[in-house]
């Protein structure tokens, strides 16, 4: 997958590595979820592996596997900030379902109320796509990122509307309301709905309304031209071509997934953020009734609500969250009703079906254990 798709589709073999380290916090004896962890890097090829993980009683443990950096082969900081890709979404919904609840929005309203005549072209009319359809990936509008190129989002800045014209250049993979199709082209609407709504920048909005008021300590919506990470980290690498060899993109402008795909985070502040949001902390009763009612998306079990998930458990039940990709790094984890919680990071995009199946069973192995 190139850096353009990782960034917006939000879906290896290395030299030798230094054997995978734990932290303080796992026991000497690894458990599960540091056998996992170990795995990704040791049969995956993934530089890194991080994870948070919550009990239903608040007790929490982090654990690292691998090298914080291949050149210096220094130890993964232990829940160090990652870039979360698609995890985005969630805050961006969760600031649109507070405008509901506000009486500032309104899910069935068509995307013209708020943004008039901005969404036309052939086959594409925001005169009969609702901000539900948005949020839910219902629209139909196609996905900006086929027509991004790893090189030139590297190091471009982006405006949202250019996004925006990037996707209307295409036809419409559906008409709005006929099927599930993923498109952060909904999120950048989304997200300008957002600041027509407020008149106000939707990182503004994001940190006002989520990150400070739930003490999210660790996360951040970059800046314009921001393209470092603020924070101990561990290097995220990519392969562009997917043959090609692995390069450090850590450092890269992201504005490129702005609504979809821009935030900063760690895996303890992702545990705390869908905590609080199932915990009804975020968005009063009905708003989150509505981000929980999903549809079917694809085969695996996984359902779409209004930028929020639900995948199965292996020991019963489901977990909530999002997941992420982006250059670099994949994010996935998410919140049981009880109290669970569990995020993943890997520093590199899984190159296989199999990576990427061990990435979710490292956070079903967490959320079971």
């Amino acid at each position: 997958m190139s850096a353009a798709a990782a960034v917006v589709i939000g879906a290896m073999t290395l030299g030798a590595l230094a054997p995978p380290a734990a932290s303080a916090d796992a026991a000497a004896r690894p458990d599960a979820v540091q056998r996992a962890l170990n795995t990704l890097v040791r049969d995956d090829g993934m530089p890194a592996a991080l994870a948070g993980v919550r009990d239903r009683n608040g007790r929490a443990r982090t654990y690292t596997a691998g090298v914080g950096d291949l050149t210096t082969g220094s130890k993964v900081p232990r829940d160090g900030q990652v870039r979360i890709g698609s995890n985005t979404k969630t805050f961006t919904a969760v600031v649109v379902l507070q405008l509901v609840g506000e009486g500032k929005i309104d899910l069935e309203a068509f995307v013209d109320t708020y943004l008039p005549g901005l969404v036309r072209e052939e086959g594409i009319d925001g005169r009969r796509i609702t901000v539900r359809q948005l949020l839910q990936h219902t629209s139909g509008l196609p996905d900006y990122g086929v027509h991004l190129d790893d090189g030139e989002i590297r190091n471009r800045y982006f405006e949202p509307r250019e996004l925006l014209d990037l996707a209307l250049g295409q036809q419409a993979d559906a008409a709005p309301g006929e099927t599930w199709g993923y498109s952060n082209t909904n999120y950048v609407l989304a997200g300008l709905i957002v600041q027509k709504v407020t008149g106000r920048p939707l990182a503004e909005e994001m940190d006002r309304r989520i990150v400070k008021r739930i003490g999210l300590r660790h996360t951040y919506f970059p800046a314009p031209g921001e393209m470092t990470v603020r924070e101990p980290h561990p290097r995220g690498y990519h392969r562009s071509p997917a043959d090609g060899p692995l390069r450090d993109f850590t450092e890269m402008d992201p504005s490129a997934g702005w609504a979809a795909g821009q935030l900063i985070s760690t895996n303890s502040d992702l545990n705390r953020f869908f905590t609080a949001l199932l915990a009804g902390r975020l968005l009063p009763a009905a708003q989150l009734a509505e981000m929980r009612t999903t549809v079917p998306a694809g085969t695996s079990g996984l359902r779409y609500g209004l930028g929020l998930t639900s995948r199965p458990l292996s020991c019963g039940g489901v977990y909530w969250g999002h997941g992420g990709d982006i250059a670099g790094y994949e994010t996935r984890g998410g919140v049981t009703d009880d109290g669970r919680a569990a995020n993943v990071a890997v520093t590199s995009i899984p190159a296989d079906e199999a990576a990427a199946r061990h990435v979710n069973e490292a956070v079903d192995r967490a959320l079971c254990g």
